[in-house]
């Protein structure tokens, strides 16, 4: 689902980008905001229930990556409001839009929520890179270079969710 800036106002800026380009980037801005807020509540709801022999370890690991995206949500949502768009950041908003299931509240296993975690986290790092791509073909080096961060540290921690599942 993507959202729609027309809930949101656009504001005049002096950045050289045209109007049309600008208010693609508030919309792909939002839509990252939305899903980098679930991807972090969805981590978090790991964090608190997970379960089981190796509960301590992944109990850890689920709160180094929640807190390892958490500031990419204000990132995201100063980029939007710099290109004259409105950050639609509530947890409504973000409902309301994310592009993930829900996280299944009846699952405690470590492996299983392991395994949940990390499809989360594939997912967004895939939707990462598309808002690397779409940025730039959108001629915003500057959104594009902000996605090539959060993506740098995505796969970074979906790596180290993925570690547990190998061997």
């Amino acid at each position: 689902m993507t959202l729609n800036t027309k809930i949101g106002t656009m504001h005049p800026t002096s950045i050289d980008l045209p109007a049309d380009s600008r208010r693609e980037m508030v919309d792909l801005c939002n839509q990252q905001l939305a899903n980098i807020f679930d991807l972090y509540s969805q981590t978090k709801q790991a964090h608190w229930n997970v379960k089981g022999i190796y509960f301590e370890q992944l109990h850890v690991l689920f709160d180094k990556m929640a807190d390892g995206i958490f500031d990419f949500g204000d990132m995201i949502a100063e980029r939007a409001t710099a290109l004259g768009g409105t950050a639609l950041g509530t947890v409504q908003m973000a409902a309301g839009a994310t592009e993930f299931p829900d996280f299944p509240a009846d699952v405690f296993d470590g492996k299983e929520m392991l395994k949940i975690v990390v499809a989360r986290w594939a997912q967004y790092a895939a939707g990462v890179r598309a808002a690397i791509h779409q940025a730039d073909e959108a001629g915003d080096l500057s959104t594009s270079d902000m996605f090539t961060e959060i993506s740098r540290e995505v796969d970074k921690l979906l790596w180290f969710a993925e570690a547990h599942l190998q061997g």
